[in-house]
């Protein structure tokens, strides 16, 4: 069977709660029941610790690490990625072309990361998911429904962020 990697960053956040997500049974069965194999982590600044396994009997292969230098390598080999609202993350998966649900952290205040997610989602370049939400939106996802990104055209970030700056559009 073909390795089908789901990586999962929080960035250099806290974000426990998404992390619990990925980690429990429902979101595991989502991915295992789409064909994914193994689960890494990125916990970041984070105090949850996920339940490693080695993937046998069906079940997946998960690891989990704090932080790496790049995560650029871990991103090219993901057959799918779930992210924090981070903008970086968020342009640095789109543009490698790779799936992406992003998943709004709902403790953080004045929470314009989610505004982002939720425009790009609403053009159907990603998929926006609350931590509490996930594994239905994993169930319910067509990753052949996404858009890409087109890459190189700063123009619609660039109206984004003015909208949301509270400057006028053109």
């Amino acid at each position: 069977m073909a390795k089908r990697i789901v990586f999962v960053t929080v960035g250099t956040t806290c974000f426990d709660s998404l992390v619990k997500a990925v980690d429990t049974k429902q979101v595991k069965h989502e991915l295992l029941k789409r064909g994914y194999t193994h689960l890494v982590i990125q916990m970041g600044r984070g105090s949850c610790t996920p339940t490693k396994s080695v993937g046998e009997d069906g079940s997946l292969d998960v690891d989990c690490f704090t932080f790496s230098s790049s995560i650029a390598d871990h991103l090219r080999s993901a057959s799918l990625v779930i992210s924090h609202a981070g903008s970086g993350s968020i342009f640095e998966t789109l543009r490698l072309g790779k799936p992406l649900i992003v998943v709004v952290n709902e403790d953080l205040m004045d929470n314009h990361q989610s505004e982002l997610a939720e425009e790009l989602a609403e053009r159907k370049h990603l998929y926006c998911a609350r931590p509490q939400t996930l594994h239905q939106t994993i169930a319910a996802m067509d990753l052949e429904s996404l858009l890409p990104y087109p890459p190189g055209d700063a123009t619609p970030v660039a109206k984004l962020i003015n909208h949301f700056l509270g400057f006028a559009d053109d």
